[in-house]
């Protein structure tokens, strides 16, 4: 067990305020692996302070140089992969392939791609008679979850970085090693002393004083719809800007034309992947009247190949597992048909989950409505495009979401969707694309240059 000691402060490392630590768990044998200092207000403010205070001639570097900066932050994340997709598997439990591919491997494409925007973006513009001003916001306050510990750091990090913004970020108290990683790799690449600064806590001390705090100019967080409402009436009492990725229960609609079993075995990887840990995760699939019974079949045969501890990883801690739990109990209890999986625990250690798919799932059931975060897929049937787009589009969330079936129909279906991000037959991920979305699943957008835009304030200058 090793104990971390001290936040990341101004371009070193800093003892703590107070005496406070944070145990973390490995969610697999359930052994405590290292503790880190729980900060307080006080860590936050200076922390703050030493972000603002480098605010002025980080905004006024040259964008080329700012690029060159997150090109070798890209570059230290490139060399250490090994020890993040190690460090990603202890303290959050992902297999190690997922660990390497996804974890480690995908925040290094995001802040390449973000080197590169820094040096090409069009931060001045003419618009008529006028010169139209892309500037910095100033100092961002980034709360981050522990799903995705590493690329969720990367995905606000980076546009902040490039637009010239300097950094607070306070990662979750599940998966702070990774969030260590990085301040040891910011350092590394040679980013100017508090450009970017790291304090350790928990959220309702350390997260809610960085929230509140009044010389943080955005607040920019990923996590739990719950959470997010108390941290935009903060921000919205204080004037101040906010980004909001928060949950989402997405539809995964296959059309009568779809190449079933394909659309079928995809859906169920998406929700197995990082033990459906995943906030835009298709864990509702709307399939025809038809085909449903066939698709509940290629649904529990595609399942059985998930196995708890080798190809399926632990859920993050004890809370989350008996949260996912919980929900399993309740859908049996309302109706739902246990297809395969249930509440049973499926190894005597660690936080496992066994894999889970219900069949005959109706809209108005909890295991329908209400994000899981684990692995647990609902097969809900419909009787027509209407009568699936009224499902996939009733619940309160509109994150992400897939549609399989005749290229022209799928893509007419997917504009008539209330959500930020639709995969079309199998879609691959774009980390140039917007990531974010509508009604209760946030404010704002990830990624590419929308990703950058959150950070950036408009000025005009008339001529």
């Amino acid at each position: 067990m090793k104990a971390h000691d001290g936040m990341y402060i101004g371009g070193r490392w800093r003892p703590a305020a107070g005496t406070g630590t944070i145990a973390v768990v490995d969610p697999a044998d359930e052994q405590v692996i290292a503790h880190v200092p729980a900060g307080s207000p006080e860590d936050v403010d200076a922390a703050v302070r030493a972000a603002r205070a480098a605010f002025p001639g980080w905004a006024a570097t040259a964008p080329g140089d700012r690029a060159a900066r997150i090109a070798a932050l890209r570059d230290v994340l490139a060399a250490r992969r090994e020890e993040i997709a190690r460090t990603v598997t202890a303290e959050l439990g992902a297999p190690p392939r997922l660990a390497e591919t996804v974890h480690a491997g995908l925040p290094v494409v995001v802040a390449g791609s973000y080197a590169e925007l820094a040096a090409s973006y069009a931060f001045e513009e003419t618009v008529g008679n006028s010169t139209v001003l892309h500037e910095p916001v100033g100092v961002v306050g980034a709360i981050t979850p522990w799903n995705y510990p590493l690329h969720q750091i990367v995905a606000k990090v980076a546009p902040a970085l490039a637009a010239g913004c300097t950094v607070v970020l306070k990662p979750a108290e599940d998966t702070p090693l990774t969030a260590r990683l990085f301040a040891e790799a910011a350092h590394e690449s040679g980013l100017p002393d508090g450009v970017f600064n790291l304090v350790t806590g928990l959220g309702p001390v350390a997260g809610q004083a960085l929230a509140e705090h009044p010389g943080v100019d955005l607040v920019s967080f990923t996590g739990s719809t719950a959470v997010g409402r108390r941290i935009g009436a903060t921000a919205g009492g204080a004037v101040k800007r906010v980004a909001l990725e928060l949950g989402g229960k997405s539809a995964n609609v296959i059309l009568p034309g779809a190449d079933l079993s394909r659309a079928v075995h995809a859906g169920i990887a998406n929700v197995m992947s990082n033990s459906g840990q995943t906030c835009s995760a298709w864990t509702r699939m709307l399939v025809h009247r038809d085909r449903y019974e066939e698709a509940v079949a290629l649904a529990a045969e595609a399942v059985a190949t998930y196995v708890p501890g080798d190809r399926l990883g632990p859920l993050v801690s004890a809370r989350q597992r008996d949260r996912v739990r919980g929900y399993i109990e309740q859908g049996v209890a309302e109706g739902a048909r246990l297809v395969a999986g249930g509440p049973e625990s499926p190894c005597a250690t660690g936080y496992y989950v066994s894999p889970t798919v219900f069949a005959d799932v109706t809209p108005e059931m909890t295991i329908a409505q209400e994000e899981i975060f684990g692995p647990v897929v609902s097969l809900m049937r419909y009787e027509d495009e209407d009568d699936a787009l009224r499902i996939a589009n009733g619940t309160v969330y509109g994150l992400a979401g897939a549609v399989w079936g005749d290229h022209e129909e799928a893509v007419a279906f997917a504009r008539r969707m209330d959500t930020g991000q639709v995969d079309i037959n199998g879609g691959r991920f774009n980390p140039l694309a917007p990531f974010g979305g509508y009604k209760q699943s946030g404010v704002g957008r990830e990624l590419g240059t929308h990703g950058l835009a959150e950070y950036l304030h408009t000025k005009s200058l008339q001529f």
